[in-house]
């Protein structure tokens, strides 16, 4: 007999408009609506249980973004010493704000935002048991989700249109290759630690670049970006220790499978201010610095050498009013990403959601397919793979957010809770 049994869900409505056209003349007014729908019940005295979470977005220029996923469909089995969790679900891992580099169970819902925090609902059997030394998660993920990614209509894309249809995956067994993943947590006193291990295939992509079209003299016309999945171990690090009101963070992963194996890091600090002014606000100051070895080689939109300083406040009203404003800086290009994410209840079912994303980042060299394209002329030795290779690294790592500089936005919006 089942003990619970509950519906619960959310409506919104979202306006986001930028402050410019895009690079590629996309328009400047994006309207969308969206809606979450979840149920839980349990029975057998709450020793197992069974959860759904379901995801839709229509929206109004980016047919890409119009997209529907089950984030979670499980099974929850509780017994004496272990758990089981069948279905699809979402796991989160790290300690970091601005980076989430061990985080690599699910993939990137990526027309839903440009930061990675939205993901998408994995297959999986997850073991879980509990001892004194610590907790211990296996997991089976035997079926493959590629990312998604803005259509030609959509903001904050890179300029070249990325081809989902023709992706290529290094294992042979492309989406139905079964993955693994392992991780170790454990609290000693202020310390908390979490050793993890994944193999498999990689949620982060890598490209390569085709053209095609004939402008009469040998030089393409036209390119798309074709994705790449290969296959990956990661083992990831996360430590976070607490001193009083200051928390010291790191995530660390050692990664092998794309190219040379390579070493990223984020790591920083975290002070908080309880009761500023003899008020009920709690203020927050985060510091981090991000750190990855590939350097230039990283992927688009890495960070291999940047600092994170950001502010979150919780007024601690009966509105749950909340703030947190962070700016990115990339102390090599000089490029900054500054990001204001502010809530409040309007009223017990109605939260007033506000988000403003300013870039400041140099000119490009590049700004269109066309002149990538034309980059790679094998009939032109001044030109060739070698001039293209070295172009698009410069393009896609020195100036990193520079295909996203005209995407400033003001995004307001107005969700209904039931």
């Amino acid at each position: 007999m089942a003990s619970g049994n509950e519906w619960s869900g959310k409506l919104s409505l979202e306006t986001r408009q930028f402050f410019h056209k895009g690079l590629q003349r996309q328009p400047r007014s994006h309207y969308s609506t969206s809606g979450t729908l979840d149920y839980y019940t349990d029975w057998n005295d709450g020793y197992d249980s069974f959860s759904f979470s379901g995801f839709a977005r229509l929206d109004s220029a980016d047919e890409e973004r119009t997209h529907a996923d089950i984030r979670e469909l499980s099974w929850i089995h509780v017994a004496e010493d272990y758990e089981l969790r069948t279905g699809v679900r979402k796991v989160f891992w790290g300690v970091t704000e601005g980076i989430h580099l061990v985080d690599i169970i699910n993939q990137t819902d990526l027309v839903e935002g440009f930061e990675g925090e939205e993901k998408l609902g994995q297959p999986m059997v997850n073991l879980s048991f509990e001892r004194d030394w610590g907790l211990v998660d296996l997991f089976i993920l035997p079926w493959f989700r590629e990312r998604n990614f803005p259509g030609d209509d959509g903001r904050l894309r890179i300029p070249v249109t990325v081809n989902t249809h023709d992706v290529v995956y290094a294992s042979g067994a492309g989406q139905h290759r079964l993955d693994v993943a392992a991780r170790w947590s454990h609290s000693l006193g202020d310390l908390e630690i979490g050793l993890s291990h994944f193999s498999g295939t990689s949620r982060e992509p890598r490209f390569t670049l085709q053209t095609f079209g004939d402008n009469g003299q040998g030089v393409p016309t036209a390119a798309e970006l074709v994705p790449v999945y290969e296959t990956i171990d990661q083992t990831g690090l996360e430590l976070q220790y607490s001193l009083a009101d200051w928390v010291l963070k790191l995530e660390a992963i050692s990664r092998s499978g794309q190219g040379r194996r390579f070493t990223a890091l984020t790591t920083g600090v975290e002070y908080t201010q309880v009761g500023i002014f003899d008020s009920r606000i709690d203020l927050g100051w985060v510091a981090e610095y991000a750190f990855d070895d590939r350097k230039r080689l990283a992927p688009a939109g890495s960070m291999e050498h940047d600092i994170l300083l950001a502010t979150r406040w919780n007024f601690n009203d009966a509105n749950s009013s909340y703030a947190l404003a962070g700016l990115f800086w990339d102390h090599i290009s000089h490029e900054r990403l500054f990001s204001l994410e502010a809530n409040t209840r309007l009223t017990e079912s109605l939260l007033l959601n506000i988000n403003l994303i300013l870039v400041d980042s140099r000119e490009l060299k590049t700004d269109d397919a066309s002149r990538l394209a034309s980059l790679i002329d094998p009939a032109s030795p001044q030109s060739g793979f070698n001039a293209a290779t070295e172009e698009v690294m410069d393009y896609y790592s020195v100036r990193k957010m520079g295909f996203i500089r005209q995407d400033d936005y003001l995004q307001m919006a107005i969700s209904w809770y039931f």
